[in-house]
């Protein structure tokens, strides 16, 4: 296997950048550049020369096979972040026989296939990477962690020893067996099923949260829809004006609140008209509303909520608080002098911290499907057992379940899932 090199760090100017050497040539490529090789796990400074030019006085890591993040003989040069720096380190890597650049998530594939992380893992770090905000960040710490590793061992533990009770009456047919054999295998199987279809009752919202959740800000036009979408982002991201109508399309706006990713967006006030850009606008408007994980509808009065196509979550609110006359026991806001707002967000973020709750390990689409196969598996299985079918087609029924959860952590069988997933890392990962 030819040694990989790449940077590690972001590419731009910087204090430190680190360039990672991952391979059996990896310490060959210390003794080359520092002239000699440090001790493992010992930070120490050395002077990186090529050709007899001094490249850089740079800080060196080495981590042997088996305890290292690849699993190989790893080399970290922590050298100074200015770009011609960089670049002449990596030249002189390149120059070396046996080494080649990296490609987008080769380190951590090596990672997988020398067992140092499973797939899920492997997805989680991607999780990880990509967090903006600090629920995702949990998330993908949970997967990264082992959380769902541990909980696929669990269930497969319970399958294979409902498996053995099955093939004992296979095996043993002629003899006496206890009668409480088949309720073990039902439980063991019930258990499981439980705990799968408890875990992809919550994949959306772990899925929503990973890739983010949409809040449509819905009403009329001038009810001061752009000015609240301002304030929350605080910044003009959306142009206001007193003239109705100036919102034609829908316009997006993603931030962090209270820890959560969350995206608003801005619609076209929704009313009669004959102006066919803002018709198209309008459309839109309530197309991207209905996809939006959380409606805000703001109205003029507490009259119009009976028109509104309202789901029993949206939230209702007045809008242009700054100019009620009078008292209302509705909800109010104002964009402009910031009434409510801390309210409002506090009523979106228990919304959907409420939501993400019961949001479990199971997180991709993979993980999803993965799930639903070994549920319908098992439920052939239970529902087999319970009419008496032959123990040796609810076993097998049971065997396929096993191999569905084993894929969740990486008993793959095409090599274009794992294209597909470490086309998501950069270089250097």
């Amino acid at each position: 296997m030819p040694t990989i090199f790449a940077l590690a760090t972001a590419r731009g100017r910087a204090g430190i950048a680190v360039i990672r050497v991952s391979g059996p040539d990896a310490f060959l490529s210390a003794r080359l550049l520092c002239g000699d090789v440090p001790a493992a796990r010992v930070a120490t400074v050395r002077r990186l020369m090529s050709d007899g030019i001094v490249l850089d006085e740079a800080l060196v890591l080495t981590f042997c096979a088996g305890a290292s993040f690849t699993g190989e003989d790893v080399v970290e040069f922590h050298v100074h972040g200015g770009s011609a720096v960089v670049r002449s380190v990596l030249y002189a890597l390149a120059g070396l026989s046996g080494l080649r650049q990296a490609e987008p998530g080769e380190f951590t594939r090596r990672a997988l296939e020398n067992g140092r992380l499973d797939l899920a893992q492997v997805e989680g770090l991607a999780d990880l990477i990509d967090s903006e905000t600090e629920a995702q960040r949990r998330q993908a710490m949970r997967i990264l962690s082992g959380d769902l590793a541990d909980r696929v061992g669990i269930w497969r533990q319970d399958l294979l020893r409902g498996m053995a009770l099955l093939e004992a009456t296979i095996d043993f047919s002629e003899e006496d067996l206890p009668t409480t054999l088949v309720a073990e295998v039902e439980e063991a199987i019930s258990r499981v099923l439980s705990d799968l279809q408890k875990e992809l009752s919550g994949q959306r919202m772990a899925e929503r949260l990973r890739d983010g959740f949409e809040v449509a800000l819905v009403g009329p036009p001038n009810i001061g829809k752009s000015t609240l979408l301002n304030t929350l982002a605080k910044r003009d991201a959306a142009l206001t004006s007193p003239i109705a109508g100036t919102t034609r399309d829908v316009i997006e706006v993603r931030m962090e609140l209270d820890g959560l990713p969350i995206t608003f967006l801005d619609t076209a006030g929704i009313r009669e008209t004959d102006d066919s850009v803002e018709q198209a606008g309008i459309a839109r408007t309530k197309t991207r509303a209905q996809e939006a994980d959380l409606r805000v509808f703001l109205v003029a009065n507490a009259g119009d909520a009976a028109e509104l196509p309202m789901n029993t979550d949206d939230i209702l609110l007045l809008g242009k608080a700054d100019r009620l006359v009078g008292r209302s026991d509705m909800f109010a806001v104002s964009g402009l002098t910031g009434q409510g707002i801390d309210k409002l967000i506090e009523k979106i973020s228990s919304y959907f911290s409420e939501k993400i709750a019961g949001a479990g390990v199971v997180v991709h689409e993979r993980h999803r499907a993965a799930g639903a196969k070994a549920v319908m598996h098992l439920q052939t299985a239970l529902n087999g057992i319970r009419l008496g079918a032959p123990s040796e087609i609810c076993s097998d029924e049971i065997r396929l379940a096993v191999r569905a959860v084993e894929s969740l952590i990486g008993k793959v069988d095409t090599e274009e899932l794992l294209g597909h997933i470490f086309g998501r890392f950069c270089i250097g990962k």
